[in-house]
């Protein structure tokens, strides 16, 4: 089963949205890794709704680290994370397995299991799950801080409201780096509250949205990630895909790379006092992998996400007892939009994958 990411420092998903609980395992932490509990609960508590008009789904998250940390640091045997789950409304999927959802995986998981698969709330494959990826990407801040690398993600677009990108807020020295889902997690105060308002008249019309997240990874060395398929862009690109919902990832330019020329998109190698660097690394659009490894230079992507396929208006889909199409309106509590809680998911699989490829490449400690 694909619950598992990384090589050298590996996390293993487990739980079910309506079941007992959902959590982590994590292997391959080096010892003597502080960990720090502050840092744990803020980054959970990003990842809560916690604002009106996203789900009203209230669990309290309290992380239960049960083995593998003795008085505050990783021991470098496996540390397992869960939280128990205590607010579930398993009465509002009734309707399941009978009548599949539109855009949930319910029909391909009643297939693939023969029918024994946890259809309330999507199961395991629900973005409960998550909870699991922001608690153990937590556990890695403090060793890639040590080394002096960085990942910072916000909320950069929701339908046609766009946010300042990073860089941008940076340069204008506006950057609110308290991350809080009370601003959707966006750091762009002046488009967080157009979001904000815009995402109410979505509710209200009972539907949703798509957004994009924007992920910022700096002070990586030269030279980072692995040959082909373990390369930097194509490891960062797997983590992010996972993520429920994650429809496109782009890099660097992106998709207008295929409208440019070369000499357009090529950026000079220049000198500078401490190490070679790219001309344009200052205006966030920079390449900052080349042949899958750190050019040295920050690192920009754009994490695109789907609307939520959750949505009070009336559906119509397959009723497999009778073989007819009938209508459906999906009760329970969603979010119109997924960005808002994805940010601190995007940065700590980010955070992930750049701490396993470090222990790879022997740039970190392990």
């Amino acid at each position: 089963m694909g619950m598992g990411l990384g090589e050298k420092l590996r996390i293993t998903l487990f739980g079910e949205s309506h079941g007992k609980c959902v959590g982590v395992l994590i292997e391959g932490m080096p010892p003597g890794t502080k960990i720090d509990n502050e840092k744990l609960a803020n980054d959970i508590k990003n990842r809560r709704p916690g604002r009106k008009g996203l789900s009203t789904r209230k669990e309290l998250d309290e992380c239960e680290i049960l083995s593998g940390v003795h008085e505050g640091v990783a021991t470098g045997w496996p540390i397992l994370l869960l939280t128990k789950n205590s607010d579930v409304k398993s009465s509002d999927y009734s309707f399941l397995p009978d009548q599949p959802r539109p855009g949930h995986a319910d029909m391909v998981e009643y297939v693939r299991s023969g029918g024994a698969n946890d259809p309330r709330g999507g199961g395991s494959q629900s973005a409960r799950l998550t909870f699991g990826i922001v608690a153990a990407g937590s556990q890695v801040r403090n060793m890639l801080e040590n080394v002096g690398w960085k990942c910072e993600a916000h909320l950069l677009r929701v339908g046609e409201i766009s946010a300042k990108q990073l860089f941008e807020l940076n340069d204008e020295n506006l950057l609110d780096r308290t991350m809080n889902m009370e601003k959707l997690n966006c750091k762009d105060k002046e488009a967080a509250e157009k979001m904000s308002d815009y995402l109410e008249e979505i509710r209200m019309s009972k539907d949703t949205i798509g957004s994009v997240v924007e992920l910022q990874i700096e002070g990586l060395p030269i030279g980072v990630g692995e040959p082909w398929f373990d390369g930097l862009e194509p490891s960062l690109a797997r983590g992010l895909m996972a993520i429920p919902g994650a429809r496109a990832v782009e890099f660097s330019h992106g998709v207008n790379s295929s409208l440019m020329r070369g000499s357009e998109h090529n950026d000079e190698w220049i000198s500078s006092e401490e190490k070679p660097t790219l001309r344009d690394s200052e205006k966030g659009l920079v390449d900052g992998a080349l042949g899958g490894r750190s050019t040295g230079a920050p690192m920009s992507v754009k994490i695109h996400f789907k609307p939520p396929s959750s949505i009070p208006k009336e559906q119509f889909t397959l009723h497999l007892p009778s073989n007819e199409v009938r209508s459906l309106k999906v009760g329970g509590r969603h979010d119109p939009v997924l960005g808002p809680r994805a940010v601190p998911v995007v940065e700590a699989v980010a955070m992930l994958i750049i701490a396993d490829l470090g222990i790879i490449g022997e740039y970190i400690n392990s």
